[in-house]
């Protein structure tokens, strides 16, 4: 759920259901590391609770477009390091004598 200005989408925050600090933590990293990103947090509101809100300030394009292609990239990221792991794994397996 967005929530934000309707007439400023360049700020907003995005509360995301059934997450926690592994998601938004990423999410902080990977959408500070994006120069078009002028600020970027998140917040766990209650313990108990799985939901964390994340706040996109930008410099210009919408924060909607920024956070998706953050995410994007965060996929990216985890699925060559899911491909790394997995080719470590099976050449461990090919060296070890059974």
């Amino acid at each position: 759920m967005e929530h934000g200005s309707v007439t400023d989408s360049t700020a907003s925050t995005f509360s995301i259901m059934e997450e926690d600090h592994t998601l938004a933590n990423s999410a902080r990293f990977v959408l500070n590391q994006d120069p078009r990103v002028a600020f970027c947090g998140y917040s766990i509101p209650h313990p108990a609770d799985k939901k964390i809100n994340i706040r996109v300030q930008t410099t210009g394009d919408p924060a909607k477009d920024v956070l998706k292609d953050a995410l994007q990239d965060l996929m990216v990221m985890c699925q060559h390091v899911r491909g790394t792991f997995d080719n470590a794994v099976t050449n461990h397996r090919a060296k070890k004598p059974a």
